[in-house]
């Protein structure tokens, strides 16, 4: 109700349903309905804070008004979950709630086993463990792979596996997400990079890249 008030003062506020779920993750939502509050939030977070519930009141409240954060409760939150002890935590409870979704890596036309193995041999000295591989259920363009640590699975869009799609994109793909096993991302205070320095580097080594990226921007 504190929270409330300090965003809308002259607004008598609603009801509140808060509900603790059991998500693979530490998202939480919120919505109004019928003049009530109904506040869902990640069971992982049961145990947070006074301090970080009320960050999170903030960052809620504010997403369902269509405001702006104030100052400082987003990197509260951000600082909170980057926490090592979270991070193992998350990490954990995405293992064991969480599935990925993905299909055989022998697709119609690109054998992603095949292509990893090519590359690991070649970039890698054969020495990266092969994690599970995988083509997506749908035909994504604005996400063309991916690697979940949680499940170690790389998955690459369904989009690639075409005959339009040239090779050369797809390996460009592959080695990409190959990197994020070679480097982790790196957590520092709420500072959360997925592509470091040594990430990009190691990146602009792959022969064709600028042409790959072209490639891509074509599909």
């Amino acid at each position: 109700m504190r929270v409330f008030s300090a965003l809308k003062p002259r607004t008598v506020p609603p009801e509140v349903r808060v509900e603790f779920c059991r998500f693979a993750n530490a998202n939480s939502s919120i919505r109004l309905e019928n003049s009530r509050l109904h506040v869902r939030i990640s069971d992982v977070l049961e145990g947070a804070p006074a301090p970080i519930l009320e960050a999170l009141a903030f960052i809620l409240l504010s997403k369902l008004y269509r405001r702006p954060v104030p100052d400082g409760y987003s990197i509260r939150y951000r600082r909170y979950l980057n926490r090592k002890d979270m991070r193992r935590n998350l990490h954990l409870v995405r293992q064991t709630r969480g599935h990925k979704l993905a299909s055989a890596p022998q697709g119609a036309y690109y054998d992603l086993s095949q292509i990893f193995e090519e590359l690991n041999f070649q970039y890698f000295h054969g020495l990266m463990a092969k994690p599970n591989l995988g083509w997506s259920l749908r035909r994504s363009r604005s996400t063309l792979g991916h690697y979940d640590p949680s499940h170690n699975t790389i998955v690459l869009s369904k989009v690639l596996d075409d005959s339009n799609v040239a090779r050369l994109a797809v390996e460009y793909v592959m080695f990409h997400e190959m990197l994020h096993l070679r480097y982790p991302v790196d957590h520092s205070g709420n500072r959360r990079c997925v592509h470091t320095p040594e990430f990009k580097e190691a990146e602009r080594q792959f022969p064709g890249y600028k042409e790959a990226k072209e490639l891509l921007k074509r599909l």
